[in-house]
């Protein structure tokens, strides 16, 4: 579904990535870990077309990926990207409207009475049944971020771009997103990457672990070489997971780059 050749980044004399090269299935779902710094949440724009490649190129089924983001890719951010001013259903009635009258940005009818349809069936979905017409200043974070995914998910992406979801909910919340998330998943056989610095979440959640990593440093050019991914290890979800996660962390003990969070 998704190539990646030889892609490079740059930023006027510094180089943060470099030599990507990288095959996704459509249905899969890539963590992607390392230090602080090193290029994953840039890859991550790339791939949303927010930015551009300096070289290389990114393929979606063969053709170039289309150089700003659609409705193909959908995106949530560690920051709760929600409207303050608009309800919990008119937030995600939104993404519904703008597309089909592009004027008043909103529908009217039997087509207004459908998409509040599809709305609602999607809070309910994440657990949002019960706050139609609460504000986003009223939800907790956890909350406002399962309404970001019931965004991000009414336009029906293929793919789903994630960066730090989760990093600001505390850890009770945290795993019960992560249960919702993979229930998602399974449903809907989305094509995801996500951004964590968490290196068991990215474990736990993915059925492939990209590791970035810088392989070659200069101290006297510290921006003249950029990370590679490193490690691609695919997981098998169909055993046991802690034997999974052992394995994978395994694997990547050679990243000196990687900060472990402990169990």
């Amino acid at each position: 579904m998704i190539e990646v050749r030889n892609v490079w980044k740059e930023y006027g004399d510094q180089v943060v990535l470099e030599r990507l090269n990288l095959t996704v299935k459509e249905g899969e779902f890539c963590s992607m870990v390392g230090a602080s710094g090193c290029g994953k949440s840039t890859f991550l724009r790339l791939l949303l077309g927010q930015e551009r490649v300096t070289r290389g190129e990114i393929l979606l089924d063969g053709e170039p990926l289309p150089g700003e983001p659609d409705a193909h890719r959908g995106v949530v951010f560690q920051r709760y990207s929600v409207f303050d001013h608009l309800s919990v259903l008119r937030n995600v009635m939104l993404g519904l409207e703008l597309p089909r009258a592009r004027f008043t940005g909103r529908l009217f009818g039997a087509q207004r009475r459908n998409a509040r349809d599809e709305a609602v069936a999607m809070l309910e979905r994440v657990g949002l049944g019960a706050a139609l017409n609460k504000y986003p200043q009223q939800l907790s974070g956890g909350m406002q971020q399962r309404l970001a995914i019931a965004q991000a998910l009414m336009m029906k992406p293929r793919v789903l771009l994630l960066d730090e979801p989760f990093g600001a909910l505390d850890p009770g919340i945290r795993r019960d997103m992560h249960v919702l998330l993979s229930e998602l998943w399974r449903e809907s056989k989305l094509t995801i990457f996500m951004v964590t610095h968490d290196l068991k979440e990215g474990f736990t959640l993915g059925s492939r672990v990209l590791v970035f990593d810088k392989v070659r440093v200069d101290p006297q050019a510290p921006g003249a070489y950029g990370a590679r991914i490193t490690y691609n290890i695919p997981l098998d979800r169909s055993r046991d997971s802690v034997s999974a996660v052992h394995l994978a962390r395994a694997a990547v003990q050679g990243a000196s780059a990687i900060e472990l969070v402990s169990d």
